[in-house]
């Protein structure tokens, strides 16, 4: 299996390796295709899944530049699709979006028998309505139409589509045309048996010392964020509520970075809100260990309301209590284990944020919540199942569980399967 993404490297894309994981642990092979994060190889071997990586095209800006981004890394991507086949022949190709341009490189490959999986993580035509609005000049129609025009071709190639949610599934079958039979969603959901509260260490605990509490935002930086309200809450909040015991750590990167980092400077809190930057997995754990409130601060868009936010699943995993606007996908997401205030409303946000500062036993109630929440329904295992099951019947792999002292078991949701053991079963072998 080759499984090909642009906007991040692997394993640093969470769903992308956890979907590589899935995979391997049900027997497959598996190629990933992937920019290079900081200090990658050009090339390795993780956990059983060979990783080829390219040198990231330079920060793009403006549409000339999207588009010379675009082509680059689809030429990179098809050459070294080419060196992949040549170590490993693949059956099925899956791209993960943004953007939608694999289409024709699965078309290419259609003519040696490879099928095309259709991982969609981002609805881009909403992308660009949420970034721009509605377009009314020529150019930013063109753009939009050209975005609807790559989305439609990517549905068309595709054998099987994968959504994250029911609501990005409808738009695969209204607009994309997909057979419902053909699109399976899988969510984002965290992997709960690592994803759990830890002990707090030493670049955590020093937040919490002296009585302080942590706000903490984790996730992308860009435009439609929304992160610059994270800043203005803790304006609200130290400058105008005259709060001391409060501070803030913003894990990410992104477009907006230099930009919330200059704004920081100028609402005169660097000395209360940190950056960390791309955050591993050991940061993460600490920092969301260690924090009081999980802050989600997209704003209600046409892209985010249909979305589903990896990191309110992860502040759930945590057992970490957040306040969230009000969006369509995330109530879908943490139902009853978070506050949501209407969208845009910083006031209404910094004040659901101090009262879970403020109570403990609210804090404590929504925390118990999520993380229950997150383990019996959200978990990453029934949709590594449902992602799983989309290869097996791609490759005509029948479900059979085989007993760990090598026996295979009947099938006893198989009523023909079930008579005929009975009808043909023998004395046992002594």
């Amino acid at each position: 299996m080759l499984i090909i993404v642009q906007n991040l490297p692997v394993p640093l894309d969470r769903r992308v390796w956890l979907e590589c994981q899935a995979l391997v642990a049900r027997g497959y092979e598996v190629s990933v295709i992937c920019p290079k994060g900081p200090g990658d190889p050009g090339r390795q071997q993780l956990s059983g899944v060979r990783i080829y990586k390219y040198r990231p095209a330079p920060q793009a800006s403006g549409v000339l530049g999207y588009l010379l981004e675009f082509v680059y890394c689809w030429i990179r991507t098809a050459l070294l699709a080419n060196r992949v086949w040549q170590d490993r022949p693949f059956s099925v190709m899956q791209a993960c979006n943004p953007p939608d341009t694999y289409w024709l490189l699965a078309r290419i490959w259609k003519r040696r028998g490879v099928r095309f999986v259709f991982d969609q993580h981002d609805l881009n035509p909403e992308l660009f309505l949420s970034r721009f609005g509605t377009p009314t000049s020529l150019s930013g129609r063109a753009q939009l139409a050209a975005l609807r025009w790559l989305e439609k071709q990517t549905y068309a190639a595709a054998d099987q589509v994968i959504s994250t949610n029911e609501s990005y599934r409808k738009v695969a079958i209204a607009r994309g045309g997909m057979d419902p039979r053909d699109v399976t969603v899988v969510r984002s959901g965290p992997d709960t048996s690592v994803m759990r509260p830890v002990r707090p260490h030493d670049v955590a605990s020093e937040s919490t010392a002296g009585g302080r509490h942590t706000l903490v935002y984790l996730g992308i930086m860009g435009p439609q964020d929304g992160v610059d309200t994270v800043l203005e809450v803790m304006a609200e909040l130290v400058h105008r509520r005259g709060r001391s015991d409060v501070d803030a750590v913003l894990m990410g990167f992104g477009d907006c970075l230099e930009e919330l980092e200059r704004r920081c400077t100028e609402l005169r809190l660097d000395d209360v809100v940190t950056f960390t930057g791309r955050a591993g997995s050991a940061l993460i754990a600490q920092h969301l260990s260690a924090a009081t409130v999980g802050l989600c601060p997209d704003l209600k868009t046409p892209l985010n309301d249909v979305s589903t936010m990896n990191k309110t699943m992860e502040y759930m995993a945590y057992a970490l209590p957040s306040v969230s606007f009000d969006l369509v996908e995330t109530r879908v997401s943490a139902e009853d284990a978070a506050l949501f205030v209407p969208s845009g409303d910083v006031a209404a946000f910094t004040d659901a944020v101090e009262s879970l500062l403020d109570d403990p036993e609210l804090r404590v109630e929504l925390a118990l919540r999520a993380r229950e929440r997150a383990a019996k329904v959200l978990d990453w295992g029934p949709q590594s199942a449902a992602y799983v099951q989309v290869y097996d019947s791609m490759c005509a792999i029948a479900e059979v569980t085989v007993a760990v002292e090598g026996f295979e078991y009947v099938d006893l949701d198989d009523p023909d399967a079930l008579r005929q053991f009975v009808l043909t079963r023998g004395p046992a072998v002594t």
